[in-house]
Formats: structure tokens, C-alpha cells, sequence
């Protein structure tokens, strides 16, 4: 079933599929599928890369099952996620939880001696995609004392940064919205 949610996607026609672009297969570099709308049909989150020559960040493509199982595209946000497949240990990714949330990681584990993971935690509420969750972590690889590490519930404003207590205004942030340095800045990093 999974597999032909993704196989389905691939066929639609350009205006049912993105409304003002078709998606190629070869940019899809993550898919993940759930109910993120507990409707009790498989919903479908696409990771994109961007076009060739393109110097934007990743898209986010969230689909949710309609009617008679139909795929229709419910945010399409380009240019939201930072990586590159140049190198190693630059590739984001998407997936599903068994709770019905996404998880997008981005992260660089090869590129100079900052070396840091970031994790978003989306859930679906109020018909919309929001940033539940927000984890990052860092380290320098020349001073292994110089580490980083925060995680804390966008919703409630409560969690641990440098294990000490996180303490900020929870909101309901539309992923569209949201921007790396919110949750940096609620971390204190």
C-alpha cells in the first residue's frame, strides 16, 4: 500500500500533483508515509531536492489521502530544508513515527570541525502542519568539550538545553512559519 502511495503520486498530472510544478522523481530523496491526519488512510511526505543549478534548500511536500484514497497536496513548501547530496553527511530526511508524526533531520557530519544534527518534530493539528518538537545537537570535532544539546516541545515551551530547563512561550508554530533560528534562539545557542 505504501509503495503504491508513492508509485501514485509519481503519475499524477502536473496540476493535481503540485498545482504550479511537477515534481521529478529523481529530486525525491526522502518519502515517508502514515495517517498524519488519523483519518485512518495513509498520508504521504515527500523530502525534494531542488532543481539542478538551483541554490535553495530542500522542499517539503505533505499530502494527505482524500477521498476514495486519493493523494491531495495539503503544504508545499519549497526551499524549507538545508543539506546537499554532494557530500557525505549532509543528506536530510524524512520519516514517520508510530504516533502519526514526521521527523525531518538535517545535519552535517562531514564538512569542517562544527558538526551538528537538527531534528524537527511536525504534527498535524487544527487541519494544519505545525513544529511540535524541535531537537539540536553539536559538537566540535578539535575541542571535545566544546558539545551542544537541546530539546524542547515547541507547543509547551518546556525542555532541556545543555541540561538545564528550557523555559519560553509554547506556541503553535505553522511549519511554514518556522525558521532554524526560533528554535536556536529558544535553546540559547
Amino acid at each position: 500500500m505504501r509503495t503504491g502511495l508513492i508509485l501514485s503520486l509519481l503519475f499524477l498530472s502536473p496540476v493535481t500533483a503540485l498545482a504550479a510544478e511537477t515534481i521529478d522523481p529523481s529530486r525525491i530523496v526522502s518519502a515517508a508515509t502514515g495517517d498524519w491526519n488519523k483519518d485512518g488512510e495513509d498520508d504521504l511526505a515527500l523530502l525534494v531536492r531542488p532543481a539542478e543549478g538551483s541554490d535553495e534548500d530542500n522542499g517539503v511536500y505533505l499530502y494527505l489521502a482524500g477521498k476514495n484514497g486519493a493523494l491531495e497536496l495539503k503544504s508545499a513548501l519549497p526551499n524549507k530544508v538545508w543539506g546537499q547530496f554532494d557530500f557525505a553527511g549532509q543528506a536530510p530526511a524524512i520519516e514517520a513515527t508510530a504516533n502519526g508524526s514526521l521527523i525531518i533531520t538535517s545535519h552535517n557530519d562531514s564538512i569542517g570541525r562544527d558538526r551538528w544534527e537538527q531534528k524537527l518534530t511536525l504534527a498535524y493539528r487544527n487541519f494544519e502542519f505545525v513544529v511540535a518538537g524541535y531537537t539540536y545537537s553539536s559538537y566540535d570535532t578539535l575541542d571535545p568539550d566544546n558539545t551542544s544539546h537541546c530539546d524542547f516541545n515547541v507547543l509547551t515551551g518546556k525542555g532541556k538545553a545543555n541540561d538545564k530547563p528550557v523555559n519560553t512561550r509554547g506556541e503553535l508554530v505553522l511549519l511554514k512559519d518556522w525558521t532554524d533560528d526560533r528554535g536556536q534562539s529558544a535553546c540559547g545557542l
